[in-house]
């Protein structure tokens, strides 16, 4: 898992038929710092996050895996969580919170 935060919107056309109606995201991924850590990537979002929301998210396998129906899509990275809140200890670890939600 890693952190990111949402910086935009990612409007398709035409997607992947597994796809349709999955809502894609542009992502900022994070250090353990909440520092900028590479370039921009998309990801489908499958926890409703919206632009500036830091986000947990989940890579490879897993990400396809997150997907509420379809399993076989060629996903490589989605937003499974919501970061509510999140405390920074004295040796630079962190521990964030999700609040439980419901997803459609």
């Amino acid at each position: 898992m890693q952190l990111g935060r949402v910086r935009g919107t990612a409007i398709c056309s035409i997607k992947y038929a597994g796809l349709e109606g999955c809502k894609l995201l542009v992502i900022e991924p994070l250090n353990r710092h909440l520092e900028s850590s590479g370039m921009l990537q998309i990801a489908v979002d499958v926890v409703q996050a919206g632009i500036g929301d830091l986000c947990v998210l989940a890579r490879s396998r897993e990400a396809a895996l997150s997907l509420p129906d379809i399993k076989f899509v060629p996903v490589d990275l989605s937003i499974v969580g919501i970061i509510d809140e999140l405390f920074v200890q004295p040796d630079g670890t962190y521990e964030f919170s999700l609040k439980t939600g419901q997803v459609s």
